[in-house]
Formats: structure tokens, sequence, C-alpha cells
């Protein structure tokens, strides 16, 4: 597996860990008690408060993100692009992505929306490195 398909799965894995984050806080607590609702997942996400709030907010973003990476990676593929360089964008994504996370979390928009802008700039390169 190369670099760049380790940094799919990871991008992949990605809003999972965001939503255990999000949810986090009603691990070991009953419904009733304000646990985790299964039953209506989405009504329960959107009461979360805080830094949990913005988990779940980085969740839905790093589903958003998700295809645009892997539509990139593809045409890099396709074009049959020097794998050192399609590595290194598929790097510089993922540590954006970690990055942006971490900023969300702590609540710091104005970084946050440039490591967002520094993922999708190399999103945008793998269409083009040839």
């Amino acid at each position: 597996m190369t670099i760049a398909q380790t940094c799919l799965l990871v991008a992949c894995l990605l809003p999972m860990c965001c939503a255990l984050l999000a949810k986090s806080k009603s691990f070991g607590r009953r419904r009733r008690d304000g646990g985790f609702d299964n039953h209506r997942p989405r009504d329960w996400l959107a009461r979360l408060d805080g830094w949990q709030a913005r988990a779940n907010a980085a969740q839905a973003n790093s589903w958003e993100a998700l295809p645009i990476f892997a539509a990139g990676l593809f045409v890099a593929h396709q074009h049959q692009a020097a794998q050192a360089t399609v590595d290194a964008l598929a790097l510089g994504f993922i540590a954006a992505r970690l990055a942006f996370i971490g900023l969300y979390l702590a609540d710091r928009a104005w970084l946050r929306s440039l490591l967002w802008v520094a993922g999708m700039a190399a999103c945008i390169a793998l269409f083009f490195v040839g």
C-alpha cells in the first residue's frame, strides 16, 4: 500500500473519530440520563454544545472533504503522477485535516479556516500533478 493509499484510509476514518469525540461525553450513561440516543442520533447530536458540538461539525466537514481528496488521488493515479509527489500531497492533506480538527475543537476559527484552505489546495493540486 502506498503512502497516499494509507492517507486515503486515514481520511476515511477521520469522520468516525470526530463522531466518537462528539459522543464521548455520553459514554457509560443511559439515554434517559443524557447518554447517546441511538433512536434519534441526529437530534441528540444537534443538542450538543461546546467542543463536542464542534467535534460533530468537524465530522460533517470531514465527510465533505473526503470526496475531493479521493477524486484527486484517482486523477493523479490516472495521470500516472510521480508517486512521491502524490504521497507528499496526500500527507499534506492529512496533516492539514488533523490540524483543522484540532483547531475546530479548540474553537480557533481563523486558523481552522486557513488549514481548510491548505487541505483543499493539496486536493486541487492532485488534479494537476503529472
